[in-house]
């Protein structure tokens, strides 16, 4: 989702830097040879009077500043415990994807019919302009979905013609506590597009899914309900069901061994016979040209109507007679497997579930709990899957990319600066950007997620940039033999236009994207804020505190020279 920004801010800073070599310093020779002078505007006077002001209170108190730095910079780090976690914020599509999973048994007239009065109860929303609705599986038979299955695509109003001001979690909410009513129905409410992602990642219809690995289905069936009855009660949990593995009615024929023995029957000759009678056996193939076609002998159904009839089916014996299938088996009714579902070569039942008004981690954190007082049977284990899994897998990619980016900064750094101290007073700036980043998402209400975590990786490029800036520019006014502390403080006065103004255009330009409401506005919104949060206590932070750390890194040293 990021790599086109990415690649389009990689391509304009390359761009930008070419430029800068090539043809800015013609320009410069063309345009700035008559009469250039510094012009002092009152903006630039409004930032340069203020920062020297809190800079010199800083500056007098080096050692308190410094403390009062870190205590918020730990009290910050501390608040990101009651900061919520997210793979990515839901985007509003314009559409809700309704699924509704009725009885596995459930016939086709039935559903048609549900499918009806479930229509009819959505198109009575105010909010809601038309409803689709689809039973069974899909067109391209890529869904092995029952008679039982439907699903409805409804297409919502634009949000400036809702009549009440909601968001889209509360009409979710509200649709269903209308549609609960229906008993025996699992629904599950996601967007059209997210629906797909999900069911991609998850491997069934679900946002989020704990998957029950084992090899009994019965055992996977009661572990299903117990891990449901843990989580369902959970706040956040919404749209909790299970992806049943059972549910078919099924007859099972069981063979009595010492019946068998005594009439001179082979259980294969039984076997043979009950298949050939009720679902058919090749006899023998049929080509017609270059098709070829089964040729199956089938019991007419008169002779396989219901019970009675399987078990009076003969069954030949050793001795060339024949006895009815009643004398050597017995004949229930159970509940089999409809869906066998697998993962890894493993079979799985699904507990699926939702999450709205709460924050995906600690919702998950807490899910995870419960679940794990429940005692599991040996060669059977829980794994969690959807958004979560989403959420920890581009996690951990952010934990591997972020330590080599600031590893190949540090390197440009030194490369730079030629010693290791200036490169780690740089780097000192990075902790506390993330400060205003931080508490930007606490006052806004966002959860921290991928999109917020790349907002604060192109937050540490801004800071970076700072850093150099005053760096360099105390560095040239101590070859100048200014005293260090004058080479501080002219050099802080020399640089706040080029900070402000470079946190000012980032933060102009990241506004719209912050303060947007359209549909897909929550993907851009995290990453806006944080970094325009950031900017700010980075900018505090680069041009009142950041100056004493470079006062207390290179006072020892300079106090020798000055001696």
């Amino acid at each position: 989702m990021f790599s086109p920004l990415a690649w389009t801010l990689g391509f304009a800073l390359l761009g930008a830097l070419i430029f800068t070599l090539t043809l800015v310093p013609d320009l410069c020779s063309i345009l700035l040879n008559k009469n250039v002078r510094e012009k002092h505007h009152p903006c630039v006077e409004f930032f340069n009077k203020i920062v020297s002001k809190g800079f010199g209170v800083s500056f007098r108190h080096k050692k308190i500043s410094i403390i009062v730095s870190f205590v918020i910079l730990g009290l910050t780090l501390f608040s990101t415990r009651f900061l919520g976690t997210e793979f990515l914020p839901p985007l509003n599509e314009g559409a809700l994807w309704v699924t509704a999973e009725l009885p596995i048994s459930n016939s086709l007239s039935e559903s048609v019919k549900m499918a009806t009065i479930i229509r009819k109860e959505l198109k009575s929303f105010e909010e809601v302009d038309d409803v689709l609705s689809q039973t069974g599986r899909s067109n391209d038979g890529t869904d092995p979905n029952g008679f039982g299955f439907l699903q409805f695509q409804v297409d919502l109003k634009p949000k400036d013609e809702w009549k009440h001001k909601i968001t889209m979690d509360q009409l979710v909410e509200q649709m269903n506590k209308k549609l609960s009513v229906y008993q025996g129905i699992t629904w599950n409410y996601s967007q059209p597009v997210i629906d797909n992602v999900a069911e991609a990642v998850a491997g069934f219809k679900a946002s989020n899914a704990v998957k029950i690995f084992g090899d009994d289905l019965p055992t996977l069936d009661k572990l299903a309900n117990e891990v449901m009855g843990k989580i369902e009660n959970i706040d956040g949990v919404k749209d909790v069901g299970v992806l049943r593995n059972l549910g078919q009615p099924a007859m099972s024929v069981k063979f009595d061994e010492q019946k068998m023995a005594l009439y001179g029957v082979q259980k294969s000759d039984a076997q043979a016979i009950i298949e050939m009678a009720i679902g058919g056996k090749t006899a023998t193939e049929k080509y017609e040209g270059e098709k070829k076609f089964d040729i199956r002998l089938r019991y007419l159904k008169d002779y396989r109507k219901d019970e009675e009839d399987i078990m009076n089916l003969m069954v030949p014996t050793l001795r060339g007679t024949k006895v009815p299938l009643k004398e050597i088996a017995t004949l229930t009714t159970e509940t089999g497997p409809s869906f066998v579902y697998r993962d890894n070569a493993k079979r799985f039942i699904g507990v699926k579930f939702s999450v709205r008004d709460r924050d995906l981690g600690s919702t998950i954190a807490e899910a995870q709990a419960k679940v794990k007082q429940i005692k599991l049977p040996p060669g059977y284990t829980i794994g969690w899957t959807g958004e979560y899994e989403n959420q920890i897998r581009a996690s951990a990619k952010l934990t591997q990319v972020v330590p080599i980016s600031l590893i190949l900064i540090f390197v440009l750094l030194f490369i730079m600066f030629g010693n290791i101290k200036d490169s780690l007073l740089v780097l000192v700036n990075v902790p506390f950007a993330i400060i205003g980043g931080i508490l930007a998402l606490q006052i806004t209400g966002i959860n921290f997620g991928i999109s917020a975590g790349v907002g604060f990786i192109a937050l540490l490029g801004i800071c970076i940039q700072n850093g150099v800036i005053l760096v360099s520019e105390f560095h040239a006014n101590l070859k100048l033999k200014m005293s260090l502390a004058d080479a501080i403080i002219q050099g802080v006065k020399a640089r706040t236009r080029p900070v402000v103004m470079t946190a000012l255009m980032a933060a102009i330009g990241l506004m719209p994207a912050a303060l947007s409401t359209g549909i897909g506005s929550e993907s851009q919104k995290p990453l806006a804020v944080s970094i325009i949060g950031g900017l700010v206590t980075a900018t505090v932070f680069t041009l009142l505190v950041f100056p004493n750390f470079f006062y207390w890194a290179l006072r020892n040293k300079h106090q020798k020279m000055e001696l």
